[in-house]
């Protein structure tokens, strides 16, 4: 399992070179996949605990992420008046990027965070 974001994005990485994606291939998504990985693993670990469970797969041409952490806090967002603080403006981004997000208890206790993210080829 990943320690952090930096292993996290070696894992995905991993399964997208594994699934014949590449950066050439498939651009934007490539870079949106590293950044949504990036944004959900450091909330797992600053805010929820840390990762208690991470996966990625590839299937019907999106990315699927499952990341767990040991919180049952759900995940928030900051005021959009209050930008001045620090925080808060990775959610939206994760939501903008993605075509599905949903936030799942445990029942032992903590969350998993579940997202389809779209890898749609370069056009080019």
């Amino acid at each position: 399992m990943p320690t952090g974001p930096a292993t996290a994005r070696g894992r995905v990485r991993e399964v997208l070179l594994a699934a014949g994606l590449t950066p050439e291939t498939i651009r934007m998504a490539w870079a949106d996949a590293m950044l949504v990985t990036s944004e959900l693993t450091t909330n797992a670990v600053r805010h929820g605990g840390g990762l208690t469970g991470f996966s990625a797969r590839v299937e019907a041409g999106s990315l699927e992420l499952r990341i767990s952490d040991a919180s049952d806090e759900l995940p928030t967002t900051r005021d959009p008046g209050n930008s001045f603080l620090p925080g808060g403006f990775g959610m939206p981004l994760v939501k903008r990027l993605c075509r599905s997000l949903d936030v799942r208890p445990e029942p032992g206790g903590g969350k998993t965070v579940v997202v389809v993210l779209p890898l749609l080829p370069a056009s080019g």
